[in-house]
C-alpha cells in the first residue's frame, strides 16, 4: 500500500501565511499580452490602480508602488525618511520585526531594540515610557510590525498611535502591514501613520513581486531632508511619474493587471466584509486548536489575527515533522515555525482568497496529520470549528 496520497488527484492546500492562493480571475486578468509601459493604455492602467490602491490603506494620501518584494518597501520607508545616525525604536515582536531591525542596522540607523516574548505585540504603554523619556527626541523613528507573520500575533496600531501623541513625541510612525493589509482593519490616515508597508502576495491575492509605501505627508516632508542613499527607492521621482500613470524605471505591468483586479473583487465584497471574513475564519481555527487540546501561540485575545494562527507543540513534539507529515499524505502545506520559534510551532495560514469549505478541508487536514503524526490530540477539534462556522 502507498504510504502518500501527494499528487494522486484533486489540488494542493497552499495553507502557509503567503504567498497566498491566486484566485482564478486575478490570473486571467494577468494573462496578457505585453503593452508599452510609456504608451496611452498603461497609463490608464497606472491612473486607475494608484487611485483604487489607497481604499485598503486606509488613505487619501500617495501610495508608491515598488517591482519588489516587502523588504524592498522595508528599505524604501527607511532610506526615504531617516539619516545616517538617527535612532529608531523597534520591538521584538517575532522574526520579521527582528529582520526589519537588522535591516535598520545595516542601513547604519541607531536601533533600540525592545526585548519580547514573541508572544504579546508591542505594549503601548511601553511605547508611551519611553518616548516620553526621550526628552531630547533623538529617536526619530517607531517601527512596528502590524501583523507578525511569524507568531500570528497583531499588535494595536491605533492604541500605539495614541501612546506617540500622549507623549507628545514627533517621531515617524512606520508599520509593516505586509500579511495584514486586505485581511485585517487597518486605517493609515485615521491612525496617523506616516508610513505603511505592505506586500502584494498575501491579502492582496496577487503572486510576489510588488510592493508598497503608502506616505503621510509628514513623511513625504522628512523625504525631503532625509540623508540615507537612495535611488531605485526614492519617492520623488516615482511620485512625479505616478501624476500621468506611469513609472520612472519599468514596472511590474501584468502583476497591476492582477492587482486592478483584485481590488476589484475587494470593492465587490466590501472591505468591512473582509476584514469580518477573516475574524471568523480566525476564531474557527482557534477553536479547532482549542478542541484539539493544543495551544495558540498568541497569549492576549486582542492581539488575535485574522490572517494566520500559529499553532505551539509541547516539548517532545518536533512540528516540521508533523507538517512534512501532513504534506506528504494530504498534500497540504503549512508554515513553518521561524527563528527562535523553528521546530516548536506550525502555522496555518487563513488569508486572502478563501471560504469556509477550503478552511474546513484544512483543519480536516491538519486534524489527520496531528493524529497520524503520533501528537496527542482530542478529535473533536474539527466539529469545534464546524459548529462555529454553522452559526449565521
Amino acid at each position: 500500500m502507498p504510504t502518500t496520497t501527494t499528487g494522486t488527484g484533486g489540488r494542493h492546500f497552499l495553507q502557509i501565511p503567503g504567498p497566498t492562493n491566486v484566485p482564478d480571475r486575478v490570473l486571467r486578468a494577468m494573462d496578457m499580452p505585453t503593452i508599452d509601459h510609456r504608451g496611452p493604455e498603461f497609463a490608464a492602467l497606472g491612473t486607475e490602480v494608484l487611485e483604487a490602491v489607497k481604499a485598503p490603506f486606509g488613505t487619501t494620501n500617495p501610495v508608491v508602488i515598488y517591482p519588489a518584494s516587502g523588504t524592498g518597501a522595508w528599505e524604501a520607508a527607511l532610506t526615504n525618511t531617516l539619516s545616517p545616525g538617527d535612532r529608531v525604536l523597534c520591538f521584538e515582536t517575532g522574526h520579521f520585526a527582528t529582520l526589519w531591525q537588522e535591516m535598520a542596522r545595516r542601513l547604519a540607523l541607531e536601533v533600540e531594540f525592545v526585548p519580547g516574548d514573541w508572544r504579546h505585540g508591542v505594549p503601548p504603554e511601553a511605547v508611551h515610557e519611553r518616548l516620553a523619556a526621550d526628552t531630547g527626541h533623538e529617536i526619530k523613528a517607531v517601527m512596528v510590525v502590524h501583523n507578525e507573520t511569524s507568531t500570528g500575533v497583531t499588535s494595536r496600531v491605533g492604541e500605539i498611535r495614541a501612546a506617540i501623541d500622549a507623549a507628545q513625541h514627533p517621531a515617524l510612525y512606520l508599520v509593516d502591514t505586509i500579511s495584514s493589509l486586505g485581511s485585517i482593519d487597518y486605517r493609515h490616515d485615521e491612525w496617523g501613520v506616516d508610513v505603511t508597508i505592505s506586500g502584494s502576495q498575501k491579502g492582496l491575492m496577487l503572486p510576489p513581486g510588488i510592493s508598497f509605501n503608502a506616505v503621510s505627508d509628514k513623511a513625504l516632508e522628512a523625504s525631503r531632508t532625509a540623508r540615507l542613499p537612495r535611488s531605485y527607492w526614492d519617492w520623488e521621482p516615482i511620485l512625479a511619474a505616478n501624476e500621468r500613470g506611469f513609472w520612472p524605471y519599468t514596472p511590474a505591468t501584468n502583476i497591476l493587471y492582477g492587482l486592478r483586479e483584485a481590488l476589484r473583487m475587494l470593492e465587490e465584497e466590501g472591505l468591512p466584509n473582509v476584514y469580518a471574513r477573516h475574524q471568523r475564519h480566525a476564531a474557527a481555527t482557534r477553536a479547532a486548536v482549542r478542541g484539539w487540546g493544543l495551544e495558540v501561540l498568541a497569549l492576549d485575545e486582542r492581539e488575535y489575527s485574522g490572517s494566520l494562527t500559529a499553532i505551539l507543540l509541547a516539548d517532545e513534539y518536533d512540528a516540521d515533522e508533523v507538517r512534512r507529515v501532513i504534506l506528504a499524505n494530504y498534500d497540504m502545506s503549512l508554515g513553518a515555525g521561524l527563528g527562535k520559534l523553528a521546530g516548536k510551532v506550525f502555522r496555518i495560514g487563513h488569508l486572502g482568497h478563501f471560504n469556509d469549505l477550503m478552511l474546513a478541508g484544512t483543519l480536516a487536514g491538519v486534524q489527520m496529520g496531528l493524529v497520524r503524526s503520533g501528537v496527542k490530540v482530542n478529535t473533536d477539534g474539527l466539529q469545534a470549528a464546524l459548529d462555529l462556522l454553522a452559526q449565521p
